[in-house]
């Protein structure tokens, strides 16, 4: 196939995760969305895309199990369309099981997949029916403690950019005591600083004010943390781009995920950027606490 200037995405993921709310935030940002689309007949859909060019120039094809009914095998139909040429970019969202099963619950809704059995047996059986496919995934989006309005910012700062082609990084603060981020691809431990919560001026407020960057950025090392993972993040962005990869996660943990790794993910984030790079900040554990 020649090549072309048609972006292609893939949105595939467990039910429940919310791929309905990724397609409609690509919809906000330009591409032509769509939904339910068999997987038999991906490849069909990218080469009309490509053909029709115009409003079909970004294209979103989204999947889910209810397209088992034409074919089984996600993970071939996407390898395929990548042995024809095309560069599909693949997003996976998930979430944890008992995430999955309160959503379920609370529009008191079937999996498809249950059959006569629990909501959890569903669940994983389409977990073992798309393994191989969150294998292949550029991004995967945890949802799990994301509202619809972060889910749908998250999926604009991937996709509404100019230059969307780019390694796109997003550093993600969280705390330690909620979990790490699954879809971390380096994890940045910031409990070596101490801990602002302690000082009694600084603990109600957040790693984006001010008062709190300051404090955390001027400790001792903090600099030199910072200084050092934005150059090895800097170092193999050239060699992931010649990889094909797209998105790179780096989470930074705290405690609680709402002094330390706050600051620190913000100006690290401000670094790449100031380096040339598309980074932004998001922060999964504010204001759980």
């Amino acid at each position: 196939m020649a090549e072309t200037d048609t972006t292609l995405v893939v949105v595939t993921g467990l039910s429940g995760g919310g791929r309905s709310t990724v397609a409609r935030a690509l919809e906000n940002v330009g591409f032509y969305v769509v939904d339910n689309l068999p997987q038999a007949l991906l490849l069909d859909m990218a080469e009309l895309a490509v053909k029709a060019g115009g409003a079909a120039r970004r294209t979103a094809m989204v999947l889910d199990v209810r397209s088992r009914a034409f074919s089984t095998d996600l993970a071939e139909a996407i390898r395929e369309l990548k042995e024809r040429g095309y560069a599909p970019r693949v997003v996976f969202v998930d979430a944890d099981d008992e995430v999955l099963i309160r959503r379920f619950e609370s529009v008191r809704r079937s999996h498809p997949l249950q059959g006569d059995g629990r909501l959890a047996d569903g669940i994983a059986v389409e977990r073992g029916l798309l393994e191989e496919a969150r294998d292949q995934a550029d991004v995967i989006i945890d949802t799990s403690h994301l509202n619809v309005n972060q889910l749908r910012r998250r999926v604009e700062e991937l996709f509404g950019g100019e230059d969307a082609r780019k390694l796109r990084v997003t550093v993600i603060s969280f705390g330690f005591k909620y979990g790490l981020p699954p879809d971390a691809d380096f994890v940045l431990d910031a409990r070596f600083l101490p801990n602002p919560y302690w000082v009694p001026e600084l603990r109600e407020h957040t790693g984006r004010e001010e008062a709190v960057s300051a404090y955390v950025l001027g400790q001792e090392g903090a600099d030199a943390f910072v200084e050092a993972y934005a150059d090895l993040v800097g170092a193999t962005t050239a060699g992931f781009e010649r990889e094909g990869k797209r998105y790179l996660t780096v989470a930074v943990g705290c405690t609680g995920g709402k002094h330390r790794s706050v600051a620190i993910a913000e100006e690290l984030a401000a670094r790449l950027r100031r380096a040339g790079l598309a980074a932004n900040a998001q922060h999964r554990d504010l204001g759980r606490e």
